[in-house]
């Protein structure tokens, strides 16, 4: 070759090469992360080279950006239905749900680009990857997690409409969360991994991870995550020379006091998908590492998790299926879980002597981390819930048509449901709401309920054509009973979804209803007397005449027997119903 061609080439490899190195590795200190504008251009370039690629947008998010998801499928096969056929595992990874922390935005570049390059696509594992989630935070660039060591400048924790993105999954208040949902009901994973950063205590882990809570995972899931996949998780991660450590939080403020297992309820993404029979973990680099450090450890426990669902695609595609049946038929269903603080394991935790001094600021006791005096101790794990409410399911659940919001997520979720073909009256068991506590401030743009207490009431409800029957016999069942029972946690009335139903409507004026009801005493002696037993118990209802008329009038044929009544029927036999 000539020199001058040779010289021609070397430049242009050596250019091709830059071009595939991401904004991390090209920064001298490893202590950047990548914009939006570098992270699309980014993959749109690698995407041009490689047919093994290829970017699908869906929907937009709250800042008007779509949601890219990158699919890298060795065969070339982009067709999530094609793909089932085959008989290959979906893994789906998120990134940038917190744009500051942005560890797996930058190694799920660097990993795209060497899975590609080096033809290492998996063979029987087909990759998903959200390119950045919460995008409108990505753009919010700034240095607002000021606990946190490098890089020296990343996105916001809020997303365009400040929402925290990663307790939106249930509710889906952002167009994101809609869009996340489309993208897991379409590729139906059967694994799925969201890339964090922690905050809290000081310790000597560069990496902390989160699965799914045992005790509320599908059992024969359970089973395998902690028994064979998590043990070797945590095995190839300190051969990596990143030895991992459960999450750290602290049961009394700091790590050697006990760390306790994060419960991961539907509105976060865990619990979401757990809900789905999805495998799911999160990982949580440890903010006061270096950047890179965090990176390169968000890099390994990728490839990792790939390699293992690639080794055991066949019995993470059988356990899954045998999971989802068993919902099927599944009878009770938890709604809500605390932690068991009478029983732990134990786990060897390495981190730091803890002490208090005298505060620069307030000259008050403040803790403090002695990175000088490590230590290897074993302390105690609470991974142990049980759960505290129950439900039974019902053969299946009437939702009328009003509740838009319930029926457009259900079909986002691909549960079956059916409408009915006529105006019917049915025989099924409503539910009254009795009681509920509200805070006095939002949560995520809502008054979260809890604490709800039920009075179940069997009686006849007209629906009327083209309400929805949902029967709860699917693999979805989980989603179903845990968003349609207002005691759940994370159930749709706790979110604020039926709140109209709280309000009464009607009501009456006393001079006028004064004679109505005396009438009404005079007509039912049952009235009258649960009128005059009350007043005995209740000296606050014998010593008011407003008090005595609302009773009147709550017992009256008048009162309107909507209000307090959740709207979504229980239908508990197996009724023939005219359906379209």
């Amino acid at each position: 070759m000539k020199p001058f061609l040779a010289v021609l080439l070397a430049c242009f490899l050596f250019s091709n090469a830059q071009a595939q190195l991401t904004p991390f590795e090209k920064s001298t200190d490893k202590n950047y992360t990548a914009t939006y504008a570098e992270i699309t251009t980014y993959y749109q370039q690698l995407a041009k080279l490689h047919p093994q690629m290829k970017l699908i947008n869906y929907g937009t998010t709250d800042v008007g950006k779509p949601l890219t998801l990158v699919v890298l499928s060795r065969d070339k096969v982009f067709d999530p239905a094609l793909i089932k056929r085959q008989n290959k595992r979906v893994v789906l990874i998120n990134n940038g749900i917190h744009p500051g922390e942005p560890e797996g935005i930058d190694a799920t570049m660097m990993l795209t680009r060497d899975l590609l390059k080096n033809n290492k696509l998996p063979k029987d594992v087909v990759l998903c990857f959200i390119e950045v989630y919460n995008i409108g935070g990505c753009l919010n660039r700034g240095v607002s997690r000021i606990n946190q060591n490098g890089p020296r400048a990343y996105g916001f924790r809020g997303n365009y409409r400040n929402l925290d993105l990663n307790r939106d999954f249930i509710k889906a208040d952002s167009k994101n969360a809609l869009a996340f949902e489309k993208i897991l009901n379409t590729w139906q994973p059967e694994v799925f991994l969201d890339n964090h950063t922690s905050d809290g205590a000081d310790y000597q882990y560069v990496m902390t991870l989160i699965e799914t809570q045992k005790d509320k995972q599908n059992p024969i899931l359970a089973e395998y995550t902690s028994k064979t996949l998590s043990p070797e998780l945590y095995k190839r991660m300190a051969k990596s020379g990143y030895e991992m450590t459960p999450y750290v939080e602290e049961i009394k403020g700091t790590p050697d006091s006990g760390i306790v297992a994060f419960l991961e309820t539907p509105r976060f993404g865990t619990g979401y998908t757990a809900q789905h029979n999805i495998i799911s973990y999160i990982t949580e680099t440890h903010m006061l590492k270096p950047f890179d450090k965090r990176v390169y450890s968000t890099y390994d426990f990728m490839q990792h998790l790939i390699d293992i669902c690639e080794r055991d695609h066949q019995l993470i595609g059988e356990l899954k299926h045998k999971a989802d049946e068993q919902v099927k038929a599944q009878t009770t269903f938890a709604l809500d879980w605390e932690l068991d603080e009478a029983h732990w394991d134990t786990l060897t935790f390495k981190g730091f002597e803890a002490g208090h001094k005298a505060s620069v600021v307030s000259g008050l006791p403040r803790l403090y981390y002695d990175r000088s005096k490590p230590f290897t101790k074993t302390i105690k794990y609470y991974d142990n819930y049980k759960a505290t409410v129950f439900a039974d399911k019902p053969v299946a659940y009437i939702i009328p048509q009003a509740w838009g919001k319930v029926i457009e997520l259900f079909k986002l979720n691909n549960i079956a449901m059916r409408r009915l073909s006529r105006d019917t009256t049915l025989n099924l068991q409503m539910y009254y709401i009795a009681d509920y506590k509200t805070p006095q401030r939002p949560y995520e743009g809502h008054y979260l309920h809890s604490n709800v207490k039920l009075a179940p009431t069997d009686m006849k409800v007209k629906f009327y054509a083209g309400d929805y029957v949902v029967y709860v016999n699917q693999a979805l069942n989980r989603y179903i009973v845990e968003t349609l029972e207002p005691q759940g946690v994370d159930s749709f009335f706790a979110w604020n979804f039926f709140d109209s139903v709280l309000g009464q409507k009607e009501g009456y004026s006393d001079y006028v209803f004064e004679d109505d009801a005396a009438d009404l005493l005079k007509k039912d002696p049952e009235l009258r007397k649960k009128l005059d037993d009350e007043k005995a118990k209740n000296p606050q209802l014998a010593n008011s005449a407003r008090a005595q008329l609302n009773f009147v009038y709550r017992n009256s044929p008048y009162f309107e027997k909507t209000y307090l009544r959740y709207p979504v029927g229980r239908l508990l036999t197996d009724t023939k119903l005219d359906l379209q």
